[in-house]
């Protein structure tokens, strides 16, 4: 799988992943001496960044960052290469100070720690020789307020049993907008429905395949459903509810992407 990000610092660089999900500042959260994490619970625990690939949201904290990042690289324990989905002032001086391969714009939330990864600074790219990408479609219904959300089918592919938005895989080259009415349609029997918004991708994990997700958002024009053989329930929830339920990965996200506000925040 290749993801095309944005080439912050050049270069190439490869090795085994280490993936941290929240921001991280290298002041406090690293060994200076050893590259070992403090924060960060790993297999083992507290892995170091010697010849690894650190991938994590964004820095933070005291631009002291910088020049810990540098002497992590000086000393050979620093990571072979970065990935950001935003990087900010401090990892990017660092990076360059050091010479360390930096890409962002690329979401992390379905990278995982032990991924082989191969960075690359000049084109902005990173490799996932291991993992199958997988396009597809989310749809947010929305009808006064509330969102539908359906439990997938015993008969489904992927993620059984499991809390979802109407989903469906892209094929070839495929306009996902079109996909997506297409799916409503397909799996509630609505018509009528109107656009609203749509968000970036975002990557959702299950094993070695990413689910490329492309969020959606429309408008319904009613609540009566007729589900499809996919799915086996369905309701109308606010979308401070969702926490509530057992979903397929990254669905508060892409709901939050559509809609505009955080994760579980209230309307």
């Amino acid at each position: 799988m290749k993801i095309r990000g944005r080439g912050i610092v050049p270069g190439h660089a490869a090795g085994m992943a280490i993936v941290s999900h929240a921001p991280f500042s290298f002041v406090g959260g690293v060994d200076p001496r050893t590259g070992e994490l403090l924060d960060q619970a790993g297999e083992p625990p507290h892995p170091r960044l010697q010849g690894r690939i650190f991938a994590f949201p964004s820095g933070k904290g005291s631009t002291v960052g910088s020049y810990l990042i540098y002497g992590l690289a000086k000393t050979g324990n620093g990571p072979e290469g970065i990935v950001n989905a935003r990087t900010e002032a401090i990892v990017a001086v660092g990076a360059t100070l050091a010479g360390i391969p930096l890409v962002d714009r690329v979401d992390v939330g379905g990278l995982r720690t032990g991924d082989r990864m191969t960075v690359d600074g000049d084109r902005g790219t990173v490799e996932l020789p291991d993992i199958r990408a997988t396009p597809v479609v989310s749809v947010v219904l929305r009808n006064r307020g509330r969102i539908l959300v359906v439990r997938r089918s015993e008969d489904v592919g992927s993620f059984r049993g499991r809390w979802s938005a109407i989903s469906g895989y892209l094929e070839g080259r495929e306009d996902p907008r079109h996909r997506a009415v297409r799916e409503v349609r397909e799996e509630t029997g609505l018509k009528g429905i109107t656009f609203r918004a749509t968000g970036p991708p975002l990557l959702a994990r299950d094993d070695r395949t990413i689910y490329v997700v492309h969020p959606f958002l429309f408008d319904a024009p009613r609540r009566q459903v007729h589900l499809d053989w996919e799915n086996v329930e369905h309701r109308w929830i606010r979308p401070e509810e969702l926490e509530r339920f057992d979903t397929v990965p990254r669905l508060p996200e892409v709901v939050a992407a559509v809609l505009g506000r955080a994760p579980g925040s209230a309307a």
